[in-house]
């Protein structure tokens, strides 16, 4: 990419070539506190917005509460390089995962829709911290020969997240509240297994260096505009798609479900992202990717079938998330060192913006325009998102 150099991975201080082993153990921390965190917003964005449309709250203020998630997300990256020089970064993680288990008991103990502001808002902080630090640490951890194949399976188990989320409002209920306690317990035990794991690991994820943040961004618009359509793209689908199903007439149980039915194709899908990545122009990877979402958003208001519904809904989970795949194969291709951490704080930020405007703007044009303008309208920008790429690549 214009204006990259081309920097080895480093391991514990020191350059490492091309070829290293992979650190296995970090490699399994990473990915099962990014499984976590994906299970939390795999529940709650469906399971928040329904519960707040069951009771009566208007779609802006539904979305607007989605978004509040979104500005937790990117306040995290203002504190990533503050938190990572007093807390080393693997037990950041572990605290974030943590705190993300308080959130959710927050929202099974409170029925306030002022307390449950305050409580997405952290929500979003805390998965972002495990967000940043898992992404910066997996491209530490891995050869750039089978990077493409890691980062797919990263995004598997990302995927499997989201799509076994939902199943615990069919599972536990949803109004309840026992699916935020069984969630909350989950991510409990899988913050005290990776704190178990973290100690056979060689690599750790390093702090950002100061102005890091903007340096990537200028150093990598490709990659924050990749990982923008797919905030954009991918929180759309999970947060406003389940409200637009049921105000074109489907159940409550199909409209939880197609979450999922969205994140297990995605999850099959990205190991063979990842293969595709380490063989062929990873560039032209992403604008197939942007286009398939694209199309599949303008494809679902003229589908009548509930099966075809799912199946095109979960080619576009599949197509929005290898943009994630491709920009964390690139990330780790470009950057390492202190610069990882910095890259993964930009991704945030830029997923935060895009995942907010998502968020926002679904609610408001089903208020203000039609339920079917959403996903038109969804389309219509992931098309002007593959132009830009297609320009850029």
């Amino acid at each position: 990419m214009t204006g990259w150099s081309k920097m080895s991975v480093t391991i514990g201080g020191a350059q490492a070539a091309d070829g290293f082993s992979p650190d296995w153990p970090a490699i399994l921390a990473v990915i099962l506190s990014v499984t976590a965190f994906s299970v939390a917003q795999g529940l709650t964005y469906p399971l928040i917005s329904l519960l707040l449309e069951s009771r009566h709250v208007p779609s802006s203020i539904n979305g607007l509460n989605a978004g509040t998630f979104a500005i937790g997300q990117a306040v995290a990256t203002l504190l990533i390089g503050r938190l990572g020089a007093f807390i080393r970064g693997d037990r950041l993680i572990i605290f974030s995962l943590f705190g993300c288990a308080a959130c959710l008991l927050t929202f099974a103990w409170s029925g306030s829709i002022p307390v449950w502001f305050l409580a997405r808002f952290l929500l979003g902080i805390f998965v972002s911290l495990v967000f940043i630090l898992s992404e910066a640490w997996l491209s530490a951890a891995c050869p750039d020969h089978l990077r493409g194949r890691i980062s797919g399976l990263y995004g598997a188990g990302m995927c499997a997240g989201f799509a076994a989320g939902p199943l615990f409002i069919p599972i536990f209920g949803g109004a309840n509240g026992l699916a935020f306690y069984a969630l909350a317990a989950y991510l409990a035990f899988v913050a005290v297994s990776t704190l178990v794991i973290c100690r056979f690991a060689r690599t750790q994820p390093e702090q950002a260096p100061p102005g890091g943040i903007l340096r990537f961004f200028s150093a990598a618009p490709l990659l924050i505009l990749m990982v923008f359509a797919f905030g954009f793209g991918d929180i759309t689908a999970i947060s406003g798609m389940p409200v637009y199903f049921t105000r074109t007439g489907h159940s409550e149980a199909f409209a939880a479900f197609s979450v999922s039915i969205l994140a297990l194709p995605t999850a099959v899908a990205q190991p063979f992202v990842g293969m595709l990545l380490d063989k062929v122009s990873r560039y032209k990877v992403a604008v197939g990717a942007c286009l398939a979402a694209a199309l599949s958003y303008l494809a679902i208001p003229f589908v009548e079938s509930e099966t075809l519904i799912l199946v095109v809904f979960g080619v576009l989970g599949a197509a929005s998330f290898a943009l994630y795949t491709c920009a964390l194969t690139l990330l780790g291709a470009g950057f390492s060192g202190g610069l990882l951490i910095a890259g993964s704080a930009a991704f945030a930020l830029a997923y935060a913006a895009g995942s907010g405007l998502g968020s926002v703007s679904s609610g408001f044009v089903m208020e203000a325009l039609s339920p079917h303008a959403m996903p038109l309208g969804t389309g219509a920008a992931l098309l002007l998102f593959t132009v830009l790429l297609t320009r850029r690549a």
